[in-house]
C-alpha cells in the first residue's frame, strides 16, 4: 500500500535534502552550520550514503587546472579545494598532496597543453611548471611524452571517508539522515514541499535535490520543463599488479580531448595503497549499471529517445565505438595506456572497479560541461555535478545553503 500523502500525518522539517551523496550531505551540513536551529532531513534511497558517484571515483583532489576561468567549475573547485583540505585537517581525514603530471605525447596536443597551463594560471594555481622530456623522466621515470605540466596541488583521498565525516557533522548539529527512502513523488505549493517516499511522507519549507544519476527525473517532479536528460557513462578501471605499482610515482594524466568532458585514461595512486589505470567512458545501458551486462529498459529507452543523445551519437559514433572496444578488449585498453607508459603490458593489469558518471545532455546535443542548478522559490535542484564535484562539495554546499537560508529568513 502506498503511503499517505496527507500533510497532517507527514513528518515536518524546515529543509529536506534528497540524495545522500557527497554534495547532498555537504549541503545539509552547511545549512546547519549557517542556521543551527533548522530541522534538516537528508533522504537517501540506498541502504547507506555515498554508494554511487561518491563511492566509485578515483579519489582525486582536483586542483582546478582544467576548468574555464569564471565557470562554476573553476570557482567551486578552487574554493572547495581549500575548504576540503581545511576540513580534512580538522577532522583527521587522510589525504596526500602528491601532485600530478599532464603529459602531451605528440605535437598535436601541445596547443591544448598550453591552454591548460593558461587556465591554471588564470584560476590562481601556484607552482605550475612545464616539463621537457628529461624533466618528466626525472619525476615519472616510466612515463613517456614530449612535454608535460607538473601540478603540485593535486592530491588523493577516499571520498567515502569524507562523506562519513560530513555525516557525523550533520548528526552532531542535529540533522537527520534516513536511508532506504526512495522518493516517489514531490509536490510544491503554498510555501511548502511534500516529499513522498515508498514508506513515509515528509513536509518541509524548502527542498534541495542532489539526485545524481536520477537528477533529471527528480527535478521534473517540481519543474516538468527542465530541458536536459542524464546520460549515464560507465568508467571502468584496471589496477596495477603489486609488482608494477612502482611504475607510478604521482598521478599521470593525458592531455584531454576538449570536445568531451572526460579526462581520458590515466594512472592514479590511491590513498589506501595501489594504483588504478583508467577509466574509459562507455555508454551505460542502466543508470546504475556498474557491469557490462547491466541493463534497464526504461533507462536505455530514455537515453535513445532523447534528441540530444541522438545528435551526439551521430557526431561521435567513432569515439563511442572506440570506448566500447576498450571496454570489451583488454588489449585495446592496454594500448591506450601505452601512449603514456609504453612498457605497460596486459599482464601488469588486473580487473578493478567501475563507476557511472551522471552526464547531463541538452536537447541540442551538448554534453553540459559546467555545474547546472535549476531553482524555484524555496527549491534548488542540482542537475549536473560531475567531476570535480567531490573536490568542490563544500563550496557547492555552502552556495546552496546560502540560498536556502536566505529564503527561510
Amino acid at each position: 500500500m502506498a503511503p499517505s500523502s496527507d500533510s497532517s500525518t507527514a513528518s515536518h522539517y524546515d529543509v529536506i535534502v534528497v540524495g545522500g551523496g557527497i554534495v547532498g550531505v555537504s549541503t545539509a551540513m552547511n545549512i546547519l552550520e549557517q542556521r543551527p536551529s533548522l530541522r534538516v532531513l537528508v533522504l537517501e534511497k540506498e541502504t547507506a550514503i555515498g554508494l554511487h558517484q561518491t563511492g566509485n571515483n578515483s579519489g582525486v583532489i582536483h586542483s582546478g587546472i582544467y576548468y574555464k576561468p569564471g565557470s562554476l567549475k573553476a570557482h567551486n573547485c578552487i574554493s572547495g579545494y581549500k575548504k576540503l583540505i581545511e576540513f580534512c585537517d580538522r577532522h583527521n581525514v587522510a589525504y596526500e598532496l602528491c601532485g600530478k603530471v599532464i603529459v602531451a605525447v605528440n605535437e598535436r596536443q601541445l596547443p591544448q597543453l598550453d591552454e591548460l597551463y593558461r587556465r591554471g594560471v588564470a584560476n590562481g594555481l601556484q607552482g605550475l611548471r612545464f616539463l621537457d622530456r628529461s624533466q618528466l623522466k626525472e619525476m615519472e621515470p616510466h612515463a613517456e611524452g614530449i612535454r608535460a605540466i607538473h601540478v603540485p596541488q593535486t592530491g588523493i583521498i577516499d571520498y567515502t571517508d569524507v562523506i562519513h565525516a560530513y555525516a557525523r557533522q550533520v548528526e552532531t548539529l542535529g540533522g537527520t539522515i534516513l536511508c532506504g527512502q526512495e522518493v516517489a513523488e514531490i509536490r510544491s505549493g503554498n510555501g511548502a514541499v511534500t516529499v513522498v517516499t515508498g514508506t513515509e511522507t515528509y513536509r518541509a519549507k524548502a527542498l534541495v535535490t542532489c539526485a545524481g544519476l536520477h537528477a533529471d527525473r527528480i527535478a521534473r517532479m517540481t519543474n516538468p520543463s527542465v530541458d536536459f536528460r542524464i546520460i549515464p557513462f560507465r568508467g571502468e578501471y584496471y589496477t596495477l599488479t603489486p609488482a608494477k605499482q612502482h611504475l607510478v610515482k604521482t598521478l599521470i594524466y593525458p592531455v584531454p580531448d576538449p570536445a568531451f568532458p572526460f579526462l581520458g585514461v590515466h594512472f592514479t595512486r590511491l590513498i589506501h595503497g595501489g594504483v588504478e589505470a583508467g577509466p574509459n567512458a562507455v555508454l551505460a545501458f542502466k543508470r546504475e549499471g556498474y557491469t557490462k551486462t547491466a541493463f534497464n529498459a526504461r533507462d536505455l529507452g530514455e537515453t535513445l529517445a532523447w534528441p540530444g543523445f541522438r545528435t551526439i551519437a551521430r557526431k561521435y559514433w567513432r569515439t563511442g565505438f572506440g570506448e566500447f572496444k576498450r571496454s570489451f578488449s583488454k588489449q585495446a585498453f592496454v594500448t591506450a595506456l601505452q601512449a603514456l607508459m609504453p612498457e605497460i603490458a596486459s599482464d601488469d593489469l588486473q580487473p578493478g572497479g567501475a563507476g557511472v558518471r551522471a552526464q547531463a545532455c541538452s536537447r541540442n546535443g551538448g554534453l553540459i560541461d559546467d555545474f547546472l542548478f535549476v531553482e524555484q522559490p524555496g527549491i534548488v535542484h542540482v542537475c549536473n555535478a560531475p567531476s570535480p564535484a567531490a573536490t568542490s562539495s563544500l563550496s557547492i554546499g555552502e552556495h546552496i545553503a546560502g540560498k536556502i537560508v536566505a529564503y527561510l529568513n
